[in-house]
């Protein structure tokens, strides 16, 4: 896929990242002069995103990696993205907009209010839940608007997901068995 973009470009190096509407993608190609560079994008990739559905002139949300000495103001993003969702509902309220998400059960599970989401790559704080829809919603300020492309899709189009790494981690030593271990150790010290 070739994008074209200008402050992304600043410093790029072959076999950096780039996440593309919260998708984390290695640069491959680029071209300072026209502004332009290209990422691979793997089988999997297309499975798990809403990438495919790009075509010729879509916008896209554009993030540089994080390095290791600037100041982190937000929540930590990966640009893993863990699935996708259908936009149910977009609704304004005052110079704000109101925009609700299905998604699948398996992400739901980590979705929590006044927690956090990153849909297409923009962080977000989830508002509320809706586990009988299996739905969440957020809502878009102004400023926020001017900045992403989620105001300019559509109900019906999907979005990139990626959910609170922290949520992953506990399910997954849940499921190991190391929370029972962890309080059968502290029951044997009181």
């Amino acid at each position: 896929m070739k994008i074209s973009a200008k402050i992304v470009l600043d410093d790029v190096k072959l076999g950096d990242s780039i996440a593309v509407n919260g998708t984390c993608l290695t640069v491959t190609e680029f071209d300072t002069a026209s502004s332009d560079f290209s990422v691979g994008l793997a089988p999997e990739t297309l499975r798990k995103t809403s990438l495919i559905e790009l075509v010729s002139g879509s916008l896209v949300n554009l993030e540089r990696a994080l390095q290791p000495s600037t100041r982190m103001g937000g929540h930590f993003v990966q640009g893993h993205v863990d699935g996708t969702g259908e936009i149910v509902a977009m609704e304004p309220e005052g110079d704000s907009l109101w925009v609700k998400v299905k998604t699948a059960p398996e992400l739901l599970k980590f979705i929590v209010p006044k927690g956090y989401i990153t849909v297409d790559g923009t962080s977000l704080t989830v508002v509320k839940v809706f586990d009988e829809e299996e739905c969440f919603n957020f809502m878009l300020v102004s400023y926020t608007q001017q900045k992403v492309v989620i105001p300019l899709k559509k109900v019906g189009q999907k979005v990139n997901l990626e959910v609170d790494i922290v949520g992953k981690y506990v399910e997954r030593l849940l499921q190991c068995g190391v929370a029972s271990n962890i309080a059968s150790s502290l029951s044997m010290v009181s």
